[in-house]
């Protein structure tokens, strides 16, 4: 079993698809022609997708935290250091440290919606017992 997409609500899809664009380096694939609603989708690799829909009113949640709702990514050693550098400096996103400690790097941030992202050192990364 694989993960085949999951959607993120926003009141402003083009700037949404082009900070993950841009930060995480996720190119941007066609949407069919039979959807009718604002979207565009973003290829996160081995056959993942993130479909960033438009909806007026989006509000984000207010479990969006460790303990709570949240998306993780596995990012190489290399990746894992530009994105924590670029996030405050070419953003103003501040980094979050986790709260539980792991003996492999990993940080959250906000995204301008107010998901919580959590971005995790694969080369790195080992299962904890």
């Amino acid at each position: 079993m694989s993960l085949a997409h999951f959607t993120i609500a926003t009141r402003d899809v083009d700037g949404t698809s082009k900070f993950f664009i841009d930060l995480m380096g996720w190119p941007e694939i066609p949407v069919p022609d039979n959807v009718e609603v604002v979207v565009r989708w973003l290829d996160l690799g081995a056959g993942a997708q993130m479909h960033v829909l438009g909806i007026d009113d989006f509000e984000p949640s207010p479990f969006e935290n460790e303990y709570g709702r949240h998306f993780a990514f596995f990012v190489s050693a290399e990746r894992l250091a530009d994105i924590k550098e670029r996030l405050p400096r070419d953003y103003g996103i501040p980094i979050q440290p986790p709260l539980r400690a792991t003996p492999f790097e990993r940080f959250f941030f906000n995204d301008p919606n107010g998901y919580l992202i959590e971005v995790i050192d694969r080369d790195n990364w080992k299962v904890e017992a």
